[in-house]
């Protein structure tokens, strides 16, 4: 269990992998992303880091086989001078944005003309030659957009909205009417829990814009404090908590010439805004019920602001949001998902055009007739497909991995994580990438850092619901020499699956706890992604038993596999989900798991957000048994295991305060546990040096923990 056994250059690599974890920013800097593709197919636009340790992001363009600068922050005189505006960085946090500089930008409808914000400040540049040009604005710039027409740049600045042309000459479309309105922004619960991050689309004609208002006065006030810093005042920020009021959001139709005029749909019924935007056919918005039982595709009149609605999807659970949906094609054919069974469907026009077992997962982009979507025919992997009539389904991605990808004008990127890492490339033509004979396949440079552990994933099917599973070994140990502890290592919640055939910043950790001397397995249990509609709502009013309980039946199944791992021995780790997950299982079941690191754990469902959580667990005024059932508060009395809980004193998402008041009521039961405070810190803490002791600190809780072995205690009631 000890280092002391690894050979000298396993020993080497372990030992630096914390460091390279934390300045890498989990393996992310030097990767391409966000990718734009002009329309002729000619040109790819994407960000990138300056190497795999350099935070700042770049915006570089591809063409003819060749990648060219566009904007540098470090060449731009006074660019990134000044601070980030507190919605950029709200913004940021929520899309846990994880460099600086060049972080996102937006184009025209023919991809010529960039805007981009530093440090608040408005800059452009011509994809066709010429270096960036700073922008006058009216104050600090959040979310440029170009019109279609490249004349105009709208913004966000101070709340309210603005349009300014190349000149200079600006015009305030929507003034914000006081401290809680906002216009053009995403509110909370949209950006967090919709994967809507924006707040206003522009109109074909470059005239007129979709924007939303935004109202957070009704939502509930929380103050963060920094209590390593007295003297700091504390932050007001408003957190829509489960059961209690969210903002309020209406969309307001806005033209160049003054004009306004307020779309209309039964905003009582149908509080959250889920998706919007404008093609050839108008504005298309699809609201969504509070039960999240409804959702409505409305078409809006661009004159009056009324609304028809075009399609209605219903499920007695909720219905499940597919990012890029609905969509149209040039025809008008509505692109929704459709749930029947244990298959997610992608339909077109009303018809389907995937079969049954091919998890649609998201919708990348609609031109002509030709949709571009994501979907998995199996949960290891996730694949880019197109389907265009004439020439049926194809899938793109041809390699094991996880993709996304961007297309226009019959070029397609591939952005994967395979099990070689971040791969990205570009695809001219149709075909399939990687197959003989297909058309040119061009690699864009990843400067991404080679992580200096490699993993070692031995894949495995496990017991009666088939759960997924990955098992890491220390590369140093011969099956049969000795039993090893055992390290579970998920997450385990809806969103996000640590299990599949690829390299990822989760992967390479499990393999370096393994390094340490742990057997560490990752099992993907019910709720979590990729597994069809039935799956999901499985965990429907029950968010932590099915959930704990496949990570109990996939122990022993693995177990039963592998004869090393020694189940006197076992212990947990995670966060979020994760570290909830890691904490419920010392306290229901010590039986089986000695010890527990809780990262930023939800232990109270109500003290979570209204869309995320009432989508699982119900309203907590009319289903409350759901939320003591699946909340930790309540239950410390039952610690009898070492635990120790992580949290981030900044972290807007899941506050400190779960962590806070679950050790309140461990220290007044008299269980002892350890609390570890990240000052400063926020769901995803950014602080290097943080990151990287964070994995040591772990460690060596958990070997402390299981030194010796440990004596099983009596079964304990609970899930």
């Amino acid at each position: 269990m000890h280092s002391s056994t690894l050979t000298s250059e396993q020993s080497t690599n372990s030992a630096d992998f914390p460091r390279q974890f934390a300045r890498s920013r989990r393996f992310s800097l030097g990767v391409p992303r966000h990718f734009t593709v002009s329309p002729d197919g000619r040109r790819v636009l994407f960000v990138r880091t300056g190497s795999g340790t350099d935070p700042v992001g770049r915006l570089w363009q591809y063409e003819d086989g060749t990648e060219r600068l566009l904007a540098d922050p470090a060449l731009l005189v006074g660019a990134g001078s000044g601070p980030v505006p507190e919605e950029e960085r709200l913004r940021r946090e929520r899309a846990r944005e994880r460099s600086v500089g060049v972080v996102s930008y937006a184009t025209d409808d023919a991809a010529r003309l960039v805007a981009f914000a530093l440090s608040g400040a408005l800059w452009a540049v011509r994809t066709d030659g010429g270096t960036p040009f700073s922008v006058p604005a009216a104050g600090p710039v959040v979310d440029p957009r170009p019109s279609p027409d490249g004349r105009y740049l709208a913004y966000v600045s101070r709340r309210c909205f603005h349009v300014v042309d190349l000149t200079g000459a600006d015009r305030q479309l929507a003034r914000a009417e006081g401290p809680e309105i906002s216009y053009g922004l995403a509110e909370y619960a949209a950006a967090e829990s919709m994967h809507r991050s924006r707040g206003y689309w522009w109109a074909p004609d470059s005239r007129h814009v979709l924007v939303a208002r935004v109202d957070t006065s009704p939502v509930e006030r929380r103050y963060l404090s920094d209590p390593a810093d007295p003297t700091k005042p504390p932050q007001a920020i408003r957190y829509p908590a489960a059961g209690t009021a969210n903002a309020e959001v209406t969309l307001e139709l806005l033209s160049l010439d003054g004009e306004r005029v307020e779309v209309e749909w039964d905003r009582k019924a149908y509080e959250y805004v889920v998706a919007a935007g404008w093609d050839a056919h108008g504005p298309l918005v699809t609201v969504q019920s509070r039960d999240q039982r409804i959702v409505r595709t409305l078409a809006v009149d661009p004159e009056t602001g009324a609304t028809e609605v075009l399609h209605e999807r219903t499920d007695p659970a909720w219905v499940e949001i597919i990012t890029g949906t609905p969509a149209r094609t040039a025809s008008g054919a509505l692109v929704l998902p459709e749930d029947e069974g244990d298959t997610r469907y992608l339909t077109v026009g009303g018809q389907r055009v995937t079969p049954e077992g091919l998890q649609l997962c998201a919708v990348l982009g609609v031109e002509g007739e030709r949709v571009l979507f994501t979907a998995s025919d199996d949960p290891l992997e996730t694949h880019v497909w197109c389907h265009e009539p004439g020439h049926g389904l194809r899938r793109l991605s041809r390699e094991p991995g996880r993709y996304t990808g961007a297309a226009r004008g019959g070029t397609v990127v591939l952005a994967g994580l395979t099990p070689r890492g971040n791969e990205v490339g570009v695809l001219r033509g149709t075909g399939t990438a990687g197959a003989a004979g297909d058309p040119p396949y061009q690699a864009l440079t990843s400067l991404a850092e080679e992580p200096s552990v490699t993993p070692r994933p031995v894949h495995l099917t496990l017991g009666a619901r088939k759960l997924r599973g990955v098992l890491y070994l220390p590369s140093w140990h011969e099956e049969g020499t000795g039993k090893l502890p055992v390290l579970l290592d998920p997450y385990g919640g809806p969103g996000m699956q640590v299990v599949g055939r690829a390299r990822g910043w989760f992967t390479c950790v499990s393999q370096w706890f393994a390094e340490q001397g742990f057997a560490v397995l990752a099992v993907d249990g019910r709720g979590t992604p990729n597994r069809g509609p039935a799956w999901d709502k499985t965990i429907h009013g029950d968010q932590l038993g099915p959930a704990l309980e496949d990570q109990v039946d996939a122990l022993r199944a693995a177990a039963a596999r592998c004869g090393d791992l020694d189940l006197t021995r076992v212990a947990i780790r995670g966060w979020s989900f994760g570290g909830f997950l890691a904490a419920a299982a010392v306290l229901y079941h010590p039986e089986i798991f000695h010890a527990a690191v809780a990262g930023a754990p939800p232990t109270d469902m109500r003290m979570y957000d209204t869309h995320w959580k009432e989508r699982y667990l119900g309203h907590p005024e009319e289903q409350p048994e759901n939320y003591e059932r699946t909340s930790l508060i309540g239950h410390g009395h039952l610690l009898s295991r070492p635990l120790l809980l992580v949290h981030g004193l900044a972290d807007d998402n899941v506050a400190a305060a779960h962590t806070l008041r679950l050790s309140a009521e461990l220290l007044a039961a008299g269980k002892p546990h350890s609390v570890l405070p990240l000052p400063g810190a926020t769901h995803l803490p950014a602080d290097d040096a943080v990151n990287a002791q964070l994995l040591h600190f772990q460690r060596d809780f958990l070997m402390s923990a299981l030194e010796g072995g440990v004596a099983p205690p009596p079964r304990r009631p609970g899930p």
